[in-house]
């Protein structure tokens, strides 16, 4: 995400607190539940991909401090979330077996392909890139960069990151150099192209996205309004021979209703609903919450 100051996080969070922690109302049709996740590893925070089986019971997460790690959902007979197991959050590892330095540590997006080759996106000054991992406890391999990369800014840069079916990825900025338009960058054949856009308004900054079992293209976008905290939408495409198409709005949500969320998966239920399960990323702040929210995707 784009580093905030952490005075304004701690004072907007220190006013939700003194209002014993109530947020906006969930007043959306289509809001499932919401589950504060906690764990006693000290690496656990900051997560900002994630990436759900098909039957939205075992996860995959990444933070922001170059970590991941694996757990299980267990639900309710409502299939709502009920309780999060997880592994011990692990180092990734670079290409020379060894973890990520701090420059090159901020893991912000999460794809994984149908084959299980896992794609992170990373942020950081000169270090815009995705990386590919045969398995995450592996070493991974940087990409080819689109020249693109290398002008983007430190904080704001490859966030959002999806593959389709065909195992191609889609990955975009944070926030545009130009403030118009998210330029999409799309990787086959071994190379970048640029020729893709989606439509941005200004309240909004991109922070994940996924392929949803319907072939579209789930975009997660986050504002932030300082005292007042984040607001979060889900707007998905189809995607033609043309572009990015049929915009439709999955939900908004009024600012102080979820705490950050960054990462987005995409999924089926048993019941045939296809849902949207967003994790926060904390900042390793005692004052925020690593949060898991699921929204239904209303037909």
């Amino acid at each position: 995400m784009q580093k905030r100051t952490r005075l304004a996080l701690i004072a907007y969070l220190g006013v939700i607190a003194a209002l014993d922690g109530s947020a906006a109302p969930l007043k959306a049709p289509n809001y499932i539940s919401s589950f504060v996740w906690t764990s006693q590893d000290p690496a656990h925070g900051g997560f900002s991909g994630i990436e759900l089986a098909a039957d939205g019971l075992s996860f995959t997460t990444i933070s922001d401090r170059g970590g991941w790690t694996r757990g299980t959902i267990t639900r309710d007979t409502d299939g709502n979330i009920s309780a999060v197991s997880a592994e011990i959050v692990a180092p990734l590892l670079d290409d020379d077996n060894r973890l990520l330095y701090k420059a090159r540590a901020d893991s912000e997006g999460l794809a994984i392909a149908p084959d299980g080759t896992a794609f992170i996106s990373f942020e950081g000054k000169g270090a815009a890139r995705v990386m590919q991992y045969s398995s995450l406890s592996a070493r991974g391999k940087d990409l080819v960069r689109a020249p693109a990369f290398k002008s983007m800014s430190r904080n704001a840069s490859l966030e959002a990151l999806a593959v389709d079916d065909a195992g191609v990825l889609y990955t975009l900025p944070e926030v545009p150099r130009d403030a118009g338009a998210f330029p999409v960058f799309r990787y086959r054949h071994g190379t970048w192209d640029q020729t893709l856009s989606l439509p941005r308004t200004a309240e909004f900054d991109a922070v994940g996205a996924d392929f949803g079992p319907d072939g579209r293209f789930y975009l997660l976008e986050r504002g932030f309004h300082g005292l007042t905290g984040f607001s979060s939408r889900v707007r998905s495409f189809a995607l033609g021979p043309t572009g990015f198409c049929d915009e439709r709005l999955e939900f908004q949500t009024p600012a102080g209703t979820h705490d950050n969320l960054e990462g987005l998966g995409v999924w089926r239920d048993t019941k045939g609903s296809i849902r949207l399960t967003m994790i926060s990323d904390d900042n390793f702040l005692w004052v925020q919450r690593t949060e898991i929210v699921e929204y239904r995707v209303v037909p």
